[in-house]
């Protein structure tokens, strides 16, 4: 008898190029670059096939030989999704949750799950983590967090094999933006609810927000100098920030040991 997949249907919300940030994030991350099988879940994808399949198209841009799978719960949508997705190489779906069911003993490169704990509490993160990443290649990366409907704002920790989170993400739409502090109302589960004061993440996000503000001066000069303006403040301040080759889309990434709950 197949066992029961682990944790709870999503509530099935998607759309178009909601996922691109993490997606382009994924498509030039080392881990996707150097593996050897380049398979990538997709992990509670939603109501249609959309985000698995644009996923799909942009790894392959970078990696021509990769390839997703989307896990659902409700067997419904992996129904839906496999009729959608009919005649595309390179993607496929299953019903599955955290325990991340694969044939043959293979393990993805990347595990994606955006939007998925959203419905959690705060104390069931650390056991989806570790559920998930005991399934991943030993260089795998875990990437969960969370994005607003349109895609415009999102955060997600990338996690080790290990379990072990190593990095928070910001990514936002600069053209248009008024405050980056609008992340903290899409921070991954494990840190929603630490945007407080006396918590390290309400320190990073309060100063991210100051030095967006101090860089106003250079405003007139476009967005993107202004928040690379605004990142080089942080550095110098001593956040430890990674992946800086990315602030020109409007990225941030901090080590996870200066975001960490208390």
């Amino acid at each position: 008898m197949t066992p029961s997949p682990v944790g709870r249907p999503t509530r099935g919300t998607t759309g178009v190029n909601r996922l691109r940030r993490i997606d382009r994030w994924i498509a030039r991350h080392p881990v996707l670059r150097r593996t050897d099988d380049p398979l990538v879940v997709d992990l509670g994808f939603g109501a249609s096939a959309v985000t698995p399949l644009e996923l799909r198209a942009r790894l392959r841009s970078q990696r021509p030989d990769a390839e997703v799978l989307g896990l659902e719960i409700d067997p419904d949508r992996v129904a839906r999704a496999q009729s959608q997705a009919e005649g595309i190489e390179g993607v496929s779906f299953a019903r599955g949750g955290f325990e991340v069911p694969l044939p043959r003993g293979r393990r993805p490169a990347v595990i994606r799950a955006m939007n998925v704990l959203r419905q959690y509490d705060e104390a069931d993160v650390a056991d989806a983590w570790g559920r998930m990443c005991a399934r991943l290649q030993p260089d795998g990366i875990l990437v969960e967090g969370t994005c607003d409907e349109i895609g415009r704002i999102a955060t997600w920790v990338e996690v080790g094999a290990d379990a072990v989170p190593r990095t928070l993400t910001v990514s936002l739409r600069l053209a248009g933006l008024d405050s980056p502090a609008v992340a903290a109302e899409r921070l991954p589960k494990a840190l929603i609810h630490r945007n407080v004061e006396g918590e390290r993440v309400h320190g990073f996000v309060a100063s991210l927000e100051r030095e967006w503000t101090r860089a106003a001066v250079v405003a007139p000069f476009g967005p993107v100098h202004r928040w690379r303006t605004a990142m080089l403040a942080l550095a110098a301040d001593g956040w430890p920030l990674v992946r800086r080759e990315r602030w020109r889309l409007g990225e941030v990434g901090v080590a996870w040991a200066a975001v960490a709950p208390d």
